[in-house]
Order: C-alpha cells, then sequence, then structure tokens
C-alpha cells in the first residue's frame, strides 16, 4: 500500500519552496545559469538553416531543464562546426556557459593544478 509523502501532512498555509534565505538565492543563481545557457543555445540555432537547424531550434525551445540542453551539445556543436567567426564566438560562448553549469565535465588538460 502506498503512503503519502511527508509534504502531504504540512498545513495548506505553509509557503510552497519557501526556505532559507540562502536556499532561495542558490535556486535563482541556477535558474539565471540556465536561462543565460539557453539564450545562448538560442543565439547559436539562430544561425543554422535547413532540417537540422529547425530540429535544433525546436528542441532548445523546448529545454526546461539544464540536463535538456546538456544532451543538445553534441548535435549543436556539430551543426556550428567550420571557421566562420560568428560561428566560433558561438561555440566559443557555449562552452563558457556549459562551463559555469557543469563546471566538472570539462576534460582534464594535464595544466590544472591537483
Amino acid at each position: 500500500m502506498l503512503q503519502p509523502s511527508p509534504r502531504h501532512f504540512l498545513p495548506t498555509a505553509a509557503l510552497p519552496g519557501a526556505g532559507l534565505p540562502g536556499d532561495r538565492m542558490a535556486r535563482l543563481a541556477a535558474r539565471k545559469a540556465f536561462v543565460e545557457l539557453k539564450l545562448s543555445f538560442i543565439d547559436a540555432v539562430t544561425m543554422l538553416a535547413g532540417r537540422d537547424g529547425d530540429w535544433l531550434r525546436q528542441q532548445v525551445r523546448h529545454a526546461e531543464e539544464p540536463v535538456d540542453l546538456w544532451l543538445l551539445r553534441g548535435p549543436l556543436f556539430d551543426a556550428l562546426r567550420g571557421g566562420e567567426p560568428e560561428r566560433r564566438v558561438a561555440r566559443l560562448r557555449l562552452r563558457r556557459g556549459l562551463d559555469s553549469l557543469f563546471p566538472d565535465t570539462a576534460p582534464a588538460s594535464g595544466f590544472g593544478a591537483f
């Protein structure tokens, strides 16, 4: 038999999502980082044409969580290959955004301090 989770026993006057100020600030910072990354992805997909560009635009537009964008990074970087300056800038901006949201995922270069 399923038992109700503890949140069902809270009084109805409790504010959902209320917590310590630090918790709220952390959630706001995470949301801001996600929105900035999504805007970077949107800017990058605007320069793509064709069916692949349409598919990527739709996927980015519907992304709701950082992991959604993380899963789209490969196809987007693949679509942005080339030496044109605007594509290089878009790739750099995406890498910076991904590094800020997923800091431990960059490959080890051998130059960092251990």
